[in-house]
This record gives C-alpha cells, sequence and structure tokens, in this order.
C-alpha cells in the first residue's frame, strides 16, 4: 500500500480532530459578548481544554507503547466533537469546564496513536509527517470559519453543529485501520522498535515544546480580543487575526518538511525560532493592520519545527515511540494552556498588550534548550 492515501486520509482525519483545538479560542468572544466573562474566566475555558489533555497524552502514549490500540482513532474523534458541540448549551460555567475538558481528553487519546501509524505508513523521511501535521494545522485554521458560520444565526446555541467534523474524521480514518488490519497484527511501537533511547535530548527538545506551547496557546487565546483592540474592529477582525495564526501554520509545517530535506532538522528548529522572536514582538508592538502580517509570521515561524519536532522525538526515543509523540505532538498545544490563565489574569490587572509581551521571551527560551543538540543517528 503506498503511504499516500493512508496519509491523505490520516491528515484529513487530523484536520477533523484539530477543528476542536482551534475552536475553543474560537469560542472564546461568543463567551465574553453573550456571558460577561472576563480574560481571566475566558482564559478558564482554554485552559480546561489544555489541563487534562496535557496530563492525559503522555498516559495514552505510554499506553500505545505497550499496546497498539487504533481503534482511539475513531472513539477520540468522535469524543472531541461532542464535548465543544455541547460547550455552548448550558449557560453554567462548571458545565462548560467540563464539556470542553472532555474535548481535550479525547484530543489527547488520538494524537499519540495517531502519530504511532502515521509514522509506520509514511515510512522513512519526513513528507509523510509534514503532510499528517499539515492535517492538523488545517483544522486549526478553519476552526474560526466553522465556529463563525456555526454561530452566525444564533449564537451559542448553535455548538452542536460542531460536531460534524468529528463524524466526518471518524470515518475517514476506518479505511486506513482496515487496511493496517489486513497487512499483519498490529504490533507496539515498543516491540517494533530498534536503537537506545536519548533521554537527555529528548527532555531538552520537549522543552522547547513547551516553550513554544505557551507563545502559541497564549497568542491563540487572546490574538482575536487584541486584534479588535489594535485596529478598531469588530468580531470578524479578530477572526480574521485568528485564522491567520492557524492558517500561517499550515504554510510553517509545510516549509518545515522542505527545509529539512536540505538541511538536518534540528538545524532548521534552532534558525526557526530565532526568526520567531522578532515576529511575536511585532505582533504585540506593531499597531493597525500590519498586526496581521506579523501574527501570519509567527504562525509559520511557530510551525516550521512541528512535524520535525514529532519525528526528533521519536527518533530520540526509538523504544518509547507513543510515549515520545505524546509529549512533542501533545505539549505543542496543551501546556501553553496551563500558562494563558496567568496571562489573562496579568491583562485584566494591566492591559493585553503588557500581558502579551513576555511572550516574546519564549521562542528564545526554546533555542536555548536546544542550541546544542545533534541529530539523532
Amino acid at each position: 500500500m503506498s503511504w499516500t492515501k493512508p496519509i491523505v486520509l490520516l491528515a484529513v482525519g487530523h484536520s477533523c480532530v484539530d477543528v476542536y483545538q482551534g475552536a475553543v479560542a474560537a469560542l472564546v468572544p461568543f463567551f465574553v459578548a453573550e456571558r460577561d466573562y472576563g480574560y481571566a474566566a475566558a482564559s478558564g475555558i482554554v485552559l480546561a481544554a489544555s489541563l487534562l489533555s496535557s496530563v492525559a497524552q503522555p498516559v495514552f502514549g505510554a499506553l500505545t507503547d505497550r499496546w497498539a490500540m487504533p481503534w482511539l482513532l475513531p472513539v477520540s474523534t468522535v469524543l472531541g466533537g461532542v464535548g465543544v458541540a455541547l460547550s455552548g448549551v448550558t449557560g453554567s460555567y462548571a458545565l462548560t469546564l467540563a464539556f470542553v475538558a472532555v474535548s481535550g481528553l479525547g484530543v489527547a487519546a488520538y494524537h499519540p496513536e495517531s502519530a504511532r501509524v502515521a509514522r509506520l505508513v509514511s515510512g522513512p523521511g519526513h513528507t509523510g509527517m509534514s503532510w499528517f501535521s499539515l492535517g492538523g494545522n488545517v483544522g486549526f485554521a478553519l476552526a474560526p470559519v466553522l465556529v463563525a458560520a456555526a454561530l452566525a444565526a444564533g449564537g451559542l446555541r448553535f455548538t452542536p453543529l460542531l460536531v460534524l467534523p468529528a463524524i466526518v474524521g471518524s470515518v475517514l480514518c476506518l479505511p486506513v485501520l482496515r487496511a493496517l488490519g489486513s497487512r499483519a497484527p498490529a504490533r507496539s511501537g515498543r516491540a517494533d522498535a530498534a536503537g537506545t533511547d536519548d533521554i537527555a535530548s529528548f527532555l531538552r527538545l520537549s522543552a522547547a515544546v513547551v516553550f513554544r506551547s505557551i507563545v502559541f496557546v497564549g497568542l491563540s487565546a487572546f490574538v482575536s480580543l487584541y486584534a479588535q483592540e489594535r485596529t478598531g474592529g469588530g468580531v470578524a477582525a479578530g477572526g480574521a487575526a485568528l485564522f491567520l495564526l492557524y492558517l500561517g501554520g499550515a504554510v510553517g509545517t509545510v516549509l518545515g518538511g522542505r527545509l529539512a530535506n536540505r538541511w538536518d532538522r534540528v538545524t532548521v528548529v534552532r534558525r526557526s525560532y530565532l526568526l520567531t522572536v522578532g515576529a511575536v514582538a511585532g505582533v504585540v508592538f506593531v499597531p493597525g493592520p500590519a498586526v496581521y502580517v506579523f501574527v501570519a509570521l509567527t504562525s509559520a515561524g511557530l510551525y516550521v519545527p512541528f512535524s520535525l519536532q514529532i519525528t526528533l522525538g521519536q527518533d530520540y526515543l526509538p523504544t518509547r515511540v507513543g510515549t515520545a509523540s505524546g509529549v512533542t505532538l501533545g505539549l505543542t498545544v496543551s501546556v501553553g494552556g496551563l500558562a494563558s490563565p496567568l496571562v489573562g489574569t496579568l491583562a485584566d490587572h494591566t492591559s493585553l498588550r503588557t500581558a502579551l509581551a513576555p511572550l516574546i521571551a519564549m521562542p528564545v527560551l526554546s533555542w536555548l534548550a536546544i542550541r546544542t543538540l545533534r541529530e539523532p543517528g
């Protein structure tokens, strides 16, 4: 079986799942407008989606190292969609947090196993995994558009419509699972692995992922509101900024895979983080419509390392591919949510611009963490 068809199906399925990570941030302006949430309360919703996910993804990764669980792909996809779909149908803040947390659990269960399957069907090289990662970025980018379209007529009470991508994604992964099952019984990553784990390098890579996560999720939670503030526009102006933040990631992911075919992965990741420092500074300090340019540049810079970090983590931990995927793929969108309430609280007491300024330091810390890393093997 050629890797092209299964990777395309997995990429589209990945897109359907990551719609729900982007949808949480896209719903924040609606929660603020309809329920009068402050910055801290709004960031708590992002935290609810991220907290359970950040804890659960490495757990699911460790489980997939012991047992292959391809059935998680359709089940977790549906779970992610149901949580977001129910988040707007109740006025209770506690129930909203609970439903968003359920969605986060579904997202957490999906990523380690899907990354293992994607690496299995794509074989050597970086192209297949970059296309798989691209699917997730497209899902992020489409989330504001889908949320706006679904909620345009009646607001939060129309969130049940958002379950549709989950249904599509769960169906699309079934042919891949059938094809894998027809080859041979699925085996765990540990059983198939060869090589020695480089735990020190993996921990340094993980630190870079965490710092990247903080800046990306922080911007995801507040760039919509910040763009409205900087441009004087309305909800559409904010939605455009969030769309660019996610769409630039698609460009960055494809670019990262191509650059890694010319230079080694570690070099590409290092240089990308350095260039991202200036882009984040532009988002924070440049006024007017130019902020959109820097949002797009920031997104591309943060996503050039995205798929490369996944395969680097798997190569640093060749006997624990699921765990590596759970950390590098999961933490990129979950641990940052733990810091977003701090950003929201600071914004409540100062200004949104002041609260976003510390994010400029995060790509610097990522660069420092991997400055002396070497390419595996």
